[in-house]
């Protein structure tokens, strides 16, 4: 499979790649599956997938969570290294098409004063349920290279309608 085939899979279409990146045939060496272990992990126990319900959580501390994807990642490329290509050219996009623009609007609203408005403390917890659906997508991908089972919902427990 491409990498474009491999992202479409997971409905991760947005994610735009050179062409010729996107059209090559994908192999994970054991550096891409163990790069995607350690951020598959990070990610399950994180508010960038998990629910934050209207009635508990902090908009800042959420907003602190996605960001901490950043520096999360530079340590796994660190430690994994150069063997660790396939997961780059696919962890990088990501966060920067993805990600970076959620953070980038919202540090800045952070600073002036956005998270004291019930009206923007709303939008930004529907642009980070918007945001859940993409990362949740993403971490399915992380468990197919890593070559797991996807946990990615395991909580999430939808409401019986006869209960």
């Amino acid at each position: 499979m491409n990498i474009a085939g491999l992202l479409k899979s997971v409905n991760l279409e947005k994610v735009r790649l050179n062409v010729g990146i996107a059209s090559l045939e994908i192999e994970f060496s054991d550096a891409d599956k163990n790069a995607a272990w350690e951020l598959y992990i990070e990610m399950l126990t994180r508010i960038v997938t998990q629910p934050l319900s209207d009635e508990v959580g902090d908009e800042k501390t959420a907003l602190n969570s996605v960001y901490s994807l950043f520096p999360t990642v530079r340590e796994i490329l660190r430690r994994q290294g150069r063997e660790a290509v396939q997961f780059t050219k696919i962890a990088i996009p990501v966060l920067n098409q993805v990600v970076r623009p959620f953070t980038a609007k919202w540090h800045k609203g952070s600073l002036s004063g956005a998270f004291d408005d019930p009206e923007e403390q709303k939008r930004f917890r529907q642009e980070l349920d918007a945001l859940q659906v993409d990362l949740r997508n993403y971490n399915r991908l992380l468990a197919k290279i890593a070559e797991v089972e996807d946990l990615t919902e395991l909580e999430n427990i939808k409401e019986d309608s006869d209960g």
